[in-house]
């Protein structure tokens, strides 16, 4: 029997929509899902065995399902690097920053309630919105990228809607948002509702800026979103968390599931938190790549978003599509993210990024040709 998805009792707002979702293709040099491209250094792959080993003496029991010293240590971190104050009554963790979105949705939006991106964005943000049965709202941006702030405000204003997302860096313009431009943004999210606004900092770490985390302070509706896939070189572990008033932390553990977070990914987590320095060592040479990428693409004469992420949009293409599969063909996979007219390139290795730019050298000959 042939059964196609249309055929099954999907709910009205799924039908017709996409997964989320990038092609793995088998080329030489994949640049296309923003992946931290060096892999975890040995001592650190020699800690994560010995703290999976210990955690794997107890698989017979429930892991802590608060993950108490995994958010203590998240906590510590965001302390560190911020220098703003986060304890763990602030900081809640979960499978991903995705399953934090979801968590977030879950408690703040749902049915009957309307969140808010300023597009093009990360997609996720409506996909998780759909999903949880909240309304999704396409606000505006500039030409740049930027966010139009007076645009934004007006359709706060408008819409009312119960949740406002700002990406910062935005993904996948990787443009920064100014903290003045949030604050605007928060108070006219208050005004309009309140509503909670979830600033997601998934990029942070390569950012030219600082991190919004000390805007918490006084503004219980605020929530900062990371992750370690991006920074910590652990997109394999899938280890999200926020920060936000202790109350918001409270809440969302009225939606999470039981024993959510694993004993192993607990483990692993907390021991990639041992070697930050070493980590984030390898964000600096990410950061000097990505303005190298930026500099090389501008002279090859492409143009190119201002970037505070580990990536890169280019362009603009007559026919975007076309000239991701002229890249494709010289053994180099980005991002056809369909922003029309805009590729996007992850920050790889120097060896990787030298062969991207002499792939972006010869499509730019041949399409000028």
């Amino acid at each position: 029997m042939n059964i196609r998805i249309d055929d099954l009792p999907v709910r009205d707002e799924l039908r017709g929509k996409s997964p989320y979702g990038a092609p793995q293709l088998d080329v030489p040099v994949r640049l296309n899902t923003n992946e931290n491209p060096y892999p975890l250094p040995e001592p650190l792959v020699e800690r994560i065995a010995e703290r999976v080993r210990e955690a794997a003496r107890h698989l017979n029991r429930y892991p802590d399902r608060d993950a108490v010293e995994l958010r203590t240590k998240l906590a510590e971190y965001l302390t560190k690097t911020s220098g703003y104050e986060v304890g763990l009554a602030g900081v809640w963790a979960a499978n991903g920053s995705n399953e934090v979105l979801q968590q977030l949705l879950q408690t703040f939006g749902g049915p009957g309630r309307t969140a808010i991106g300023f597009e093009p964005s990360y997609s996720m943000h409506g996909l998780i919105a759909r999903g949880t049965g909240t309304g999704w709202i396409s606000g505006p941006r500039n030409d740049d990228f930027t966010i139009d702030l007076a645009a934004a405000e007006k359709a706060i204003a408008e819409h009312r809607p119960d949740v406002v997302f700002i990406t910062t860096p935005n993904n996948p313009t990787g443009t920064a948002v100014p903290p003045e431009t949030v604050v605007a943004l928060y108070e006219a999210a208050q005004a309009a509702k309140p509503s909670m606004v979830i600033a997601d900092e998934a990029y942070i770490e390569f950012s030219h800026g600082d991190s919004l985390l000390p805007l918490l302070d006084g503004r219980p509706h605020l929530v900062i979103s990371r992750t370690m896939s991006k920074a910590f070189g652990a997109a394999g572990l899938r280890l999200g968390y926020l920060a936000a008033h202790p109350a918001v932390v409270d809440a969302v553990q009225l939606v999470r599931l039981p024993y959510h977070l694993s004993a192993v990914t607990q483990a692993t987590a907390l021991a990639a938190l041992e070697h930050t320095d070493t980590l984030l060592g390898y964000v600096e040479q990410l950061k000097a790549e990505r303005d190298r990428l930026v500099s090389e693409l501008l002279s090859i004469g492409y143009e190119v978003t201002a970037s505070d992420a580990n990536f890169v949009q280019f362009g603009r293409f007559a026919d975007a599509h076309e000239a991701w599969r002229k890249i494709l063909d010289r053994g180099v996979l980005v991002r056809d993210n369909g922003v029309p007219g805009w590729l996007r390139v992850t920050a790889g290795t120097p060896e990787e990024n030298d062969a991207f730019l002499d792939a972006v050298r010869e499509v730019k000959k041949e399409l000028n040709a």
